[in-house]
């Protein structure tokens, strides 16, 4: 959020958990300063509220650790191709 590239990114990966601002809590930042970057949320957590609430905010993914590679692949050419996100 800080670095002045936010702007420049064509897709967000966020774990849900990080030190200080969760994924969740960065992904309301962002939609609140205007931003509709994509995201995708990787997770280890199975907290389907959460879950359900990213998704419903418009996340692209939300992928349970450990997760296929392929899952991550097509979450992102979702994202990058603005189609609809799979929930």
């Amino acid at each position: 959020m800080q670095s002045g590239r936010v702007d420049d990114s064509s897709c967000l990966i966020t774990d849900l958990r990080m030190p200080g601002m969760s994924g969740a809590d960065l992904q309301d930042a962002l939609i609140a300063d205007g931003n509709r970057t994509p995201v995708i949320f990787i997770s280890a957590s199975l907290d389907e509220q959460v879950r359900s609430r990213v998704l419903d905010a418009g996340a692209y993914g939300f992928l349970h650790k450990p997760f296929e590679e392929q899952s991550l692949i097509d979450c992102l050419h979702r994202a990058l191709n603005g189609e609809t996100a799979e929930l």
